[in-house]
């Protein structure tokens, strides 16, 4: 993940609508959150020394449902080019795949 702002979550306001949501995919089941705002992204933090992280995107969709949240995704960036020793490449191979609010919780 590239080196972004942060925020914390208390500190969003709910009446800004959020333009994207990212989930950032880690691990099976390991996402940290991003959100865009007036064109900036921003990584959510839970408090000063850690950022939010979560098992799955209904927990996301859950913890995010009173914000104005324009669009969702789920960002995932794939390390095999680095593990079968590719070069480096000009541009991200980082996949984005919509989901949206779908009050499963």
């Amino acid at each position: 993940m590239t080196e972004l702002q942060s925020v914390l979550l208390k500190e969003l306001d709910v009446n800004t609508p959020i333009e994207k949501l990212i989930a950032h995919s880690l691990d099976v089941a390991l996402y940290q959150v991003s959100v865009q705002v007036q064109g900036v992204e921003y990584r959510v933090k839970k408090n000063s020394d850690a950022f939010i992280s979560f098992r799955n995107p209904i927990d996301i969709q859950r913890a995010f449902r009173q914000f104005k949240c324009q669009s969702m995704v789920i960002r995932h960036q794939s390390a095999y080019d680095e593990m079968v020793g590719q070069p480096v490449r000009s541009q991200s191979n980082a996949l984005e795949v919509p989901f949206g609010l779908n009050t499963l919780f």
